[in-house]
């Protein structure tokens, strides 16, 4: 198992290098868990209690999509969660260069280049 030590916001940094002080938590990845899954759509949807985050992986030519995992949490740690991708998608940007989004309007372009079927 891999280990490393997360800050006090457990969506903010990970880094196997920090140092461990007062506020930290040590985490432990499996090689199950580390290998991760593909995703190219996220679903999200909420109640009062709580956030649902299923990613989906979309093959072309398959009728059916599989949610490869389910995320699922406190209204607070989504909003956790957003801040700290706002903040890693900016220093992205900042340290590689622009995302830049195919559909104006932000929908996922679908269309893996091959031929579209009629019925």
């Amino acid at each position: 198992m891999k280990k490393g030590l997360c800050s006090s916001n457990p969506f903010l940094k990970f880094n196997k290098m920090e140092k461990k002080n007062d506020n930290s938590i040590n985490i432990e990845l499996s090689e199950e868990i580390a290998s991760g899954h593909y995703s190219n759509l996220a679903i999200i949807t909420h109640s009062q209690a709580e956030f649902v985050f299923d990613f989906v992986q979309i093959l072309p030519g398959l009728p059916k999509a599989k949610v490869k995992s389910r995320i699922i949490m406190t209204p607070q740690n989504a909003k956790r969660l957003m801040n700290a991708l706002k903040e890693n998608v900016q220093k992205f940007e900042e340290n590689i260069g622009k995302i830049t989004e195919i559909d104006p309007h932000g929908n996922p372009q679908m269309n893996f280049g091959t031929p579209t079927t009629q019925a």
